[in-house]
């Protein structure tokens, strides 16, 4: 049984690492303040929700009850963080990304 936790909270910890660096990459390479902001808001919310799951899994002595108040927090947090990043962006005009390149609203 020991073992079987072990490898979930490996395959945990590597899954939320992977989305941590998705978030990275979507702040590098996306064109604009919409797109950064959602991928970041999505994979980050993500990664640190995986991450929190393996740190339970993987240790003995945890306070489930600490790690889901953590992960209430980061679903009430992250998400609305990036709406209000988009949110300002909007009000101050600036330029959005599209298929047809870029468009000034």
């Amino acid at each position: 049984m020991e073992t079987v936790l072990l490898i979930l909270g490996i395959l945990l910890f590597t899954g939320g690492v992977f989305f941590m660096l998705v978030a990275a990459i979507a702040t590098a390479r996306l064109p604009d303040v919409y797109c950064r902001s959602h991928g970041v808001g999505k994979a980050m919310t993500l990664g640190i929700i995986l991450l929190l799951l393996g740190y339970g899994v993987l240790v003995d002595d945890v306070a489930w009850w600490k790690i889901f108040l953590a992960i209430g927090f980061q679903f009430g947090t992250i998400p609305v963080a990036s709406h209000l990043f988009c949110l300002v962006a909007y009000r101050k005009k600036v330029r959005r990304w599209s298929a047809r390149g870029w468009v000034q609203d």
